[in-house]
């Protein structure tokens, strides 16, 4: 993240997120698939490492081999195979949800993972074990521990939408944008943007 200063005057935190040129390597449309959408390709890769039917796909498309691939739906106008998508689709003051795979963090305790008291405000069953989730079953009846229980387990590593960021700046000769606040994801992460 970098922050940059508003007309007036004030430091708005901002995340610098290259964008495309992205290249049309499928139209669907609804006779053929059942629905209308568009599949996009972002940034090249070697052929070598390309499977034989990738080849094809891409062969077909009239673009070189994408090393990522995804699909959107909705777009204003028609886009024909081989066409390039650019940053400059983005306007200033728009909103956009960015879709990206959170930072993993492992295998956490119950004061990381769901914010539960720990030492100081020790929650039921604790005697002298600081960070500890205490006393997790019923009693005789129901006999079990509920599905859903908040334990200690995985955190991180997971799709995650952040809605309604605004787009504060459009650089097309670097394919940039800026975005207001943060997006989810390590740097040099990939990233699905939406109008």
């Amino acid at each position: 993240m970098t922050s940059v200063f508003s007309a007036d005057g004030k430091n708005v935190p901002c995340t610098v997120i290259e964008v495309g040129p992205c290249v049309v390597t499928q139209v669907k449309t609804v006779e053929t698939d059942g629905y209308a959408a568009i599949q996009l390709g972002f940034e090249d890769k070697k052929e070598k490492h390309t499977s034989c039917p990738m080849q094809g796909h891409f062969k077909k498309a009239g673009v070189t081999p994408k090393r990522y691939l995804a699909e959107f739906k909705g777009f204003d106008k028609e886009y024909a195979l081989g066409e390039q998508i650019t940053v400059e689709m983005f306007s200033e003051e728009d909103f956009v949800d960015i879709v990206g795979t959170s930072k993993g963090k492992g295998f956490q305790g119950v004061v990381k993972r769901h914010g539960f008291g720990g030492v100081g405000q020790a929650t039921h069953g604790q005697h002298n074990r600081a960070r500890k989730p205490g006393s997790i079953g019923a009693c005789s009846y129901p006999a079990k521990v509920f599905k859903g229980m908040r334990m200690a387990g995985h955190m991180g590593n997971e799709r995650v939408t952040v809605q309604n960021l605004q787009v504060i700046k459009v650089i097309a000769d670097h394919n940039l944008l800026l975005i207001k606040g943060s997006v989810p994801g390590h740097k040099g992460s990939i990233l699905l943007i939406e109008k």
